[in-house]
């Protein structure tokens, strides 16, 4: 499943996937791996991303459609 959140997210922070992965320590690959839902993060990349985006694990990561 696609991450929509976490790309709308970097975008309204006008950011890169090169910016965002540099912030976080990652590469480019796996910021748009995540973002097309083809890679799992650790939980610490998560959290690290949610800082770097100002949200919470909630915004960028929970699907509340799930719940329902």
């Amino acid at each position: 499943m696609k991450n929509m959140k976490l790309k709308l997210a970097r975008v309204e922070k006008d950011l890169s996937q090169e910016d965002l992965a540099k912030i976080v320590g990652v590469s480019r690959q796996t910021i748009g791996l995540i973002e097309s839902g083809k890679y799992n993060p650790s939980l610490s990349l998560c959290i690290n991303i949610c800082i770097a985006l100002s949200r919470t694990l909630n915004d960028l990561f929970w699907d509340a459609e799930i719940n329902n």
